[in-house]
This record gives structure tokens, C-alpha cells and sequence, in this order.
């Protein structure tokens, strides 16, 4: 298993797994995940497609998790929050496609300017609680941060409409079962030894 890691973190390096998904080994067979910074709500999107909303939740697994926070990256999309609000956008609308919503440049327009106003109205109540609260907000940098959001609206869904062919999951357990007839007992040889060498 750490082999297996360790090619992922090679493959990917500027991404790690942070989302846990809990259930039973056919939960997972015929999901569709995103290889990218859209993995968590791609799975969540891809179970509730999958399943009744009443099988599903939400919880929080740990006291103290350590987010691992990024730079915003104003300069660079390939990167920090940049990338990740990126992915999460194409992976929004990907999943909005696969349900029959049709998107041209107006409708990301529209999205790019609701996101914008909602936004602003929250740092206007953010900077109200906080100044009631002798708290110190940078207006600046939070508006800032909302207007490359904006701008990666647009980008995103330009990408979004000039790579219909774009493969953007990584495949399902079904098809590497179908590709790789003997996976799960290779997965299993390579925990046991893991555990061999690190215990």
C-alpha cells in the first residue's frame, strides 16, 4: 500500500488525500471520482447520485484536524487556492452537465456574478461581527481572494467548454477490476507487506 502512495504523491505531488468516505465495498464500485482538487465533492456528488440522501452524512472524524493551507496564488492557477477553487468549479459543472444542464458563456456570467455579490455581502457581514467583536479583518485581502474566485468562474467554465473530451476521473473500481482481473488480492499482498516491514 505505501508503494501505491508513494506513485500517488509522485504522480500528484501537490495533492493529498484529505476526504474519507465510509461504507461498504459497493459503495465504491461504480463511483466516478476526480483526479484532482474536486475529489471531495465529486465523491459526495457521486454518492447521493448513487444513493437516498437519507443514507448520507457528513461528520467530522477527528478533535483537531490540520488543514493543510495554501497560498492563494493570485498569479498562478496551476497552483495554492488558485488551482484548488479551479478543479472544484470544473468539477461542479461536470456534474451539472451529467444532469442535462447546458452551459455557454452567459450562464457562467451569471454564476460569476451571483458568486461575486453573495460573496461581497459576506465579507460585509464578516467585517460587521468582527469590528463588534474588537476582531481585525483584512477587507483587502478577503476581496481579493473573492475576486480571483470570480475570476476562475469564468476560467474554469472557458476550460470547461473547450475540452468536451476532457477525462476527469480517475476509473471506477468496476473497470480497474475489469482491466486488472486480480487488483484486490495484488491491494492486499502489498498491505500485508506494509505491515511486515513497518511493524
Amino acid at each position: 500500500m505505501q508503494a501505491l502512495l508513494n506513485r500517488y504523491q509522485q504522480e500528484y505531488p501537490q495533492q493529498t488525500l484529505q476526504t474519507c468516505v465510509l461504507g461498504d465495498g459497493s459503495v465504491f464500485n461504480d463511483i466516478r471520482i476526480p483526479g484532482d482538487w474536486g475529489l471531495e465533492i465529486g465523491v459526495l456528488s457521486e454518492v447521493k447520485r448513487n444513493y437516498s440522501s437519507k443514507r448520507l452524512c457528513q461528520v467530522d472524524i477527528a478533535d483537531i484536524y490540520d488543514h493543510k493551507h495554501q497560498p492563494l496564488s493570485e498569479g498562478d492557477v496551476s497552483r495554492g487556492l488558485s488551482k484548488m477553487s479551479h478543479d472544484i468549479i470544473k468539477a461542479i459543472f461536470r456534474k451539472l452537465a451529467t444532469n442535462g444542464v447546458q452551459f455557454n458563456t452567459e450562464t457562467f456570467r451569471t454564476i460569476k456574478a451571483t458568486y461575486y455579490r453573495v460573496a461581497l455581502n459576506f465579507i460585509e457581514s464578516y467585517y460587521d461581527d468582527a469590528m463588534i467583536n474588537g476582531l481585525h479583518v483584512d477587507r483587502d485581502s478577503e476581496e481579493r481572494a473573492v475576486e480571483l474566485f470570480a475570476r476562475n468562474i469564468m476560467e474554469a467554465g472557458q476550460h470547461f467548454l473547450e475540452n468536451p473530451m476532457e477525462r476527469p476521473f480517475i476509473p471506477s473500481w468496476n473497470r480497474v477490476m475489469s482491466a486488472v482481473p486480480d487488483i484486490l488480492e495484488r491491494l492486499y499482498d502489498a498491505v500485508e507487506e506494509d505491515n511486515q516491514c513497518f511493524s
